[in-house]
């Protein structure tokens, strides 16, 4: 029997996405970009419910260009509105544009958002050794100290709790219990 972080359930969705996604270090900065619209998408929210939409997500966000969304007009805004298969949440939306404009900014100071998000860790992923997800925090110091940055470079929706799910989401932390299968796989890939 395949021994799961407890969060994955019985869902054959969110159990390929703990199997395959969480966790991994991702460096790709359209992907960082995608992990961060959606971990702003879910505040208040399952991740279940993000996971569902993720392929209206991409389709409806342009596949997270971050250029393009930071040039999204009211006309553009109001048709994601109308769009049942996101989260219709203005604040949101608006959100969405804020940071990718706030993303394009990172990436001229830095050269990648990859640069500036992962010298956070020193470019290798913290590598924790949950029993139970009891143990599992919502936020750390770390999250809290990014989650200050961001918002001092223009970022909306990056609270520390956010924040953290993003770290777990791209693998700047390993947050998968120690006797899952995927803690182990994914400790080497740092």
């Amino acid at each position: 029997m395949t021994i799961r972080c407890e969060w994955a359930g019985d869902d054959p969705l969110m159990q390929k996405y703990h199997d395959e996604e969480w966790g991994v270090p991702k460096r790709d900065d359209r992907r960082l970009f995608e992990d961060l619209v959606l971990d702003g998408a879910q505040a208040g929210l399952s991740w279940m419910t993000i996971l569902r939409k993720r392929e209206n997500y991409r389709q409806a966000f342009d596949n997270f260009d971050p250029a393009k969304v930071a040039a999204y007009d009211e006309t553009k805004i109001e048709e994601l509105l109308g769009d049942a298969g996101i989260i219709r949440n203005r604040q949101k939306i608006n959100s969405a544009i804020k940071n990718a404009k706030a993303f394009l900014i990172v990436q001229e100071e830095f050269g990648t958002f990859d640069a500036y998000i992962w010298g956070f860790v020193d470019g290798k992923p913290i590598q924790n050794a949950w029993q139970t997800m009891s143990e599992l925090p919502a936020k750390t110091e770390l999250s809290e100290t990014i989650s200050k940055d961001l918002k001092k470079r223009n970022f909306s929706f990056v609270g520390p709790t956010i924040t953290y799910a993003f770290m777990q989401a791209v693998g700047m932390v390993n947050d998968h219990a120690a006797d899952c299968f995927r803690y182990h796989e994914v400790s080497p890939m740092a």
